[in-house]
């Protein structure tokens, strides 16, 4: 059992370094056996169909899901796929930040699918920030040094080689993600440094090799020997604690829709996750809306729904050049990066809503008249995205877990 910040007792169950990875295969794994799952590599979600696709102004209170339109990007044409009952596993949002730890495909797809159909997003200020990504500028995504290496007994260090945490938290580098995050930034600005340290050398490194094999070979990789060198670190955007909300069965504010995973806000996380429990809760979710779709809904069919149209895409044509798409995505995650990041402020965030309206306008402008892409589909996502987080900050009046305003702070006598 492995220890991490906020944790007092040892009690993650973890496969070397690669937890996730391991928990991936084996559902893959299990999924190529089942005759009854079908996977559908290259398509991409385009929106799911609810009400909104039937009538002009449908009963706010009574909107369902009835599938999605999905793009096939090998024949490039959009389908329509019914479903009585549909389940979004999209994932994070960590590419509206120009650092982050998530894939490049984590930019908020089914958040914005969902928000688009009128579902009920919340928490979206609270993003966690990884304390310790490894110190890369231009990689996306970051590497990320596990929170179990300073489980481990690894130390914080600034360049003067001084472990700060110490001055901040008596749990020092076990501090929840927040805290220490917050510091490491504290550091950053004072100094004027672009990263702080991770120091592994006073380690067993036999130990450290057995426990954490792909964090030692990326480090050797670039040149690092944490038996005697220190690790560069910085924060990266690491994990969404809002999202879709969800009740205790995964379900949706909208009928017949279900969310699972970091798309989904259950409450479960609060405001500042702790480490390893995002794993746990999607295979607990994931279990649960498989039993109450079996148990509860298993009697529902396709043939019930109500007759949906095709997608209409006509008076579109292929954009001239994808370098705007790619330009006004970049300028999403400067946004977020400089005004909406560790620490925010009200003027920080005005000034970046002003800049996102600027942005969706312009998006917008460009999805009405394409073929979709991808690409067109994300910067859209990455747009919603990136107004809920700023949105939803502005309405937080209290610093809580991992959302942190300088407004904020009580000024005592």
């Amino acid at each position: 059992m492995g220890k991490e910040g906020g944790h007092s007792a040892n009690r993650i169950l973890h496969y070397k370094d690669v937890t996730g990875y391991e928990l991936e295969k084996t559902l893959l794994e299990q999924v190529s056996i089942l005759p009854n799952i079908q996977l559908l590599p290259y398509h991409f979600a385009i929106d799911l169909i609810t009400d909104h696709h039937l009538t002009e102004k449908p009963d706010q209170d009574e909107i369902s899901c009835y599938g999605a339109y999905v793009l096939n990007q090998k024949t490039n044409k959009i389908d329509t796929y019914l479903a009585s009952s549909v389940v979004l596993a999209t994932g994070g949002v960590g590419q509206v930040y120009a650092a982050t730890t998530n894939p490049v495909i984590a930019t908020g797809d089914g958040i914005a699918m969902a928000y688009r159909a009128k579902a009920k997003i919340t928490d979206m200020e609270f993003v966690q920030f990884h304390p310790t990504a490894l110190y890369q500028p231009g990689e996306s995504p970051s590497f990320l040094i596990s929170e179990a290496v300073r489980g481990f007994g690894a130390y914080l260090r600034n360049k003067a080689g001084e472990r700060f945490m110490l001055k901040i938290d008596e749990r020092g580098e076990l501090a929840p993600r927040d805290i220490v995050s917050r510091a490491i930034n504290t550091e950053l600005i004072f100094t004027g440094d672009p990263h702080v340290y991770l120091d592994c050398t006073h380690l067993d490194m036999s130990e450290f090799i057995k426990h954490f094999p792909n964090i030692y070979e990326k480090c050797n990789s670039l040149g690092i020997d944490p038996e005697s060198q220190f690790i560069p670190v910085v924060p990266a955007a690491h994990y969404l604690m809002g999202g879709i909300e969800v009740n205790s069965n995964g379900y949706s504010s909208i009928g017949n829709l279900f969310a699972c995973g970091e798309c989904s806000r259950t409450g479960l996380h609060g405001a500042n996750r702790l480490a390893s429990n995002s794993l746990l809760e999607a295979l607990v979710f994931g279990n649960k809306i498989a039993l109450e779709i079996i148990n509860k809904r298993g009697h529902l069919h396709v043939s019930s729904l109500p007759e949906i149209p095709e997608w209409d895409e006509e008076g579109t044509m292929v954009p001239k050049e994808k370098v705007l798409i790619s330009h006004n995505r970049k300028t999403i995650q400067n946004i977020m990066s400089d005004l909406v990041a560790i620490v925010r402020s009200n003027e920080r965030l005005e000034k970046a809503m002003d800049h996102l309206n600027y942005l969706y306008q312009d998006t917008e402008k460009a999805y009405e008249k394409s073929k979709l892409s991808p690409q067109i589909c994300e910067l859209r996502n990455l747009n919603a995205v990136a107004y809920l987080i700023v949105h939803q900050s502005m309405d937080r009046k209290e610093n809580k877990g991992a959302f942190f305003s300088l407004d904020n702070i009580e000024v005592k006598d």
